[in-house]
């Protein structure tokens, strides 16, 4: 991972006291909030490594949920995620993991409602930068600095043609673009990041009504 600039070292404006370990996991929550798309009733956080060993000290814990609580980097409120959390009736479970990971600042989030769940896998990379590697059983490469679609989808031809075509009627230029799939007709999860912002009403719901499309999320940078 190369840094752009001295501040993605120092890390974001935030409540400490680790940039890797608090700031980075409240962006990891928030993303995992984000492509949920709504509040969970459940929300249970796998730690490995280094988030395993020192979360309580580092604040970790209070981060994630501050993360899944919409609340950003900076937000004084983290520090009493927890107990926000119970007022709200969301259900908080930590454990912690002795498999081994890529990196040690990884952590397992699984959010649930009556609706369904997504678990997504999030990494802390330092200076409060992050990576989403899996989500919704997807490989992506998710760092929420970029404007991005994420298009659940049953593969199937035309599919990429016919979303590229509502974003170029939108004129939005697609910085990148990744497709995942299970198999040959099978389930598929198509990324685009953009340079310009997204419009969920615009342009979500109508890809969302395409036939053999699942599910539409919008990030928007963190």
């Amino acid at each position: 991972m190369k840094f752009r600039s001295v501040f993605d070292i120092i890390g974001p404006a935030m409540i400490g006291p680790s940039s890797s370990h608090t700031a980075g996991a409240a962006r990891i929550g928030r993303m995992a909030r984000m492509l949920f798309g709504r509040p969970p009733k459940k929300a249970e956080f796998v730690l490995y490594g280094s988030f395993a060993e020192t979360y309580r000290g580092h604040g970790t814990d209070v981060a994630l949920v501050g993360g899944i609580l919409q609340f950003d980097t900076f937000d004084p409120r983290i520090k009493d995620a927890l107990l926000m959390a119970k007022d709200l009736d969301i259900d908080i479970l930590i454990s912690k993991a002795d498999d081994p990971e890529e990196h040690p600042n990884t952590v397992r989030v699984i959010l649930t409602d009556d609706q369904g769940s997504l678990e997504i896998k999030g990494i802390s990379i330092g200076g409060g930068k992050i990576e989403v590697k899996e989500a919704g059983g997807f490989a992506v490469n998710l760092t929420g600095d970029y404007w991005t679609m994420l298009v659940f989808h049953e593969d199937h031809f035309g599919m990429i043609a016919s979303i590229a075509q509502v974003l170029a009627d939108h004129q939005i230029n697609i910085g990148s673009m990744h497709m995942s799939r299970k198999g040959k007709g099978q389930e598929a999860l198509l990324l685009i990041e953009t340079d310009q912002p997204m419009d969920d009403d615009a342009m979500g719901s109508k890809i969302e009504a395409f036939a053999h499309v699942h599910g539409v999320r919008i990030i928007a940078p963190l």
